[in-house]
């Protein structure tokens, strides 16, 4: 197990759409892992996505309200309630947050390491990672889905931080 590298904001592997995993071997194990250990490892962290560590795979890994987990091949299959606009960041855009619009619940279908079907759901910080995590796969960061006065803020900051583009 491995807390590996977060790619940041820039990365062309963070706006690829992963490939769907289709062995569940070894690797997927210590994939599984590596991702456990990226998002549990550190304070503060929801969720990891496979292409975050520079995996081109359909996975991702959460911590939410003590509960952690993998899951992969990931797909949403339900989004309820309002869709309201929550205060988000990401790792892959440290330092920067700001009101991105979110359905209160979403349910999402798919497998862990060893290729058995599973389902993740919640209401709140859940649906929230649930549907930021499934953006990271379709090579979205939740920079994508702002609204368009909020996104322009956002770019703004996101051209005044000290990491972005330099180098």
């Amino acid at each position: 197990m491995t807390v590996r590298e977060i790619r940041l904001f820039g990365d062309p592997v963070l706006k690829s759409v992963c490939d769907p995993v289709k062995v569940f071997d070894s690797k997927i194990a210590e994939l599984a892992l590596d991702l456990l250990e990226t998002t549990t490892q550190i304070s503060g962290r929801a969720g990891v996505a496979a292409n975050q560590i520079g995996v081109g795979l359909r996975g991702f890994s959460w911590n939410v309200d003590g509960k952690s987990g993998v899951i992969f091949n990931p797909r949403i299959v339900e989004l309820s309630g309002e869709r309201r606009l929550v205060q988000e960041g990401c790792l892959s855009v440290p330092g920067l947050w700001h009101e991105t619009p979110r359905y209160e619940y979403a349910k999402v279908e798919g497998f862990n390491a060893a290729g058995e079907p599973i389902t993740l759901e919640g209401f709140g910080l859940m649906a929230q990672a649930l549907q930021h995590e499934c953006d990271h796969l379709d090579g979205l960061v939740y920079l994508d889905r702002l609204e368009p006065e909020e996104r322009k803020l956002a770019m703004k900051n996101l051209r005044a931080t000290d990491w972005f583009m330099r180098g």
